[in-house]
């Protein structure tokens, strides 16, 4: 699959990184720095596209003819209001207590991108949470930090082990990485 092409994934994500090596494809890490913002009135549900899309644009003067590029952003939204990375420990906190006892979406854009040919896609999951207890939401930010992550927490972490009692959709997109979707795209390119 895509001999004519070496692969770049454009993520500092030790998930995503893990999730392409387990699917069996050769890469390298190449990072570049982007500013993550999005005009305001852009629909919720198209965020992380907008967002993978502007990480793999960055790439278009660097980006050599056997080259391709793999980015992705993933957002969180729970009543229409988008939740981002935790700055800390109270941001965490609220955004919790925020998806406690509810119903969230996960969003994860993905865009593959070539110097002749650009392909993006959103990958959705709906996300159900048990009403987490105080100590529980203490505990996980405490052992777990998950301040690198959109909501501030992370699926296949003890939260949500504990918390999560269904989803609809794929794991692994809430993981950051809707790979079955990624896996058909790429060979389809």
């Amino acid at each position: 699959m895509l001999e004519n092409y070496k692969i770049l994934l454009g993520s500092g994500s030790p998930r995503r990184k893990q999730m392409l090596e387990e699917l069996g494809i050769s890469f390298t890490i190449s990072k570049k720095e982007v500013e993550e913002t999005y005009p305001e009135d852009i629909e919720k549900d198209k965020v992380a596209e907008f967002l993978a899309v502007k990480k793999a644009d960055a790439f278009i003067e660097t980006l050599k003819t056997d080259e391709l590029v793999i980015t992705a952003d993933t957002t969180v939204v729970v009543e229409n209001t988008i939740l981002g990375k935790a700055s800390g420990l109270e941001e965490a906190k609220e955004m919790l207590n925020l998806l406690s006892g509810r119903d969230h979406y996960v969003y994860t854009g993905v865009c593959i991108k070539s110097i002749e040919k650009t392909i993006s896609f959103t990958s959705s999951t709906k996300v159900y949470f048990k009403e987490l207890r105080e100590e529980e939401i203490d505990y996980y930010i405490k052992e777990y930090q998950p301040f690198d992550k959109a909501g501030a927490y992370g699926i296949q972490e003890w939260i949500g082990m504990i918390g999560i009692e269904k989803i609809e959709g794929s794991y692994f997109n809430v993981v950051g990485l809707p790979v079955q979707r990624l896996y058909s795209e790429l060979l389809k390119y």
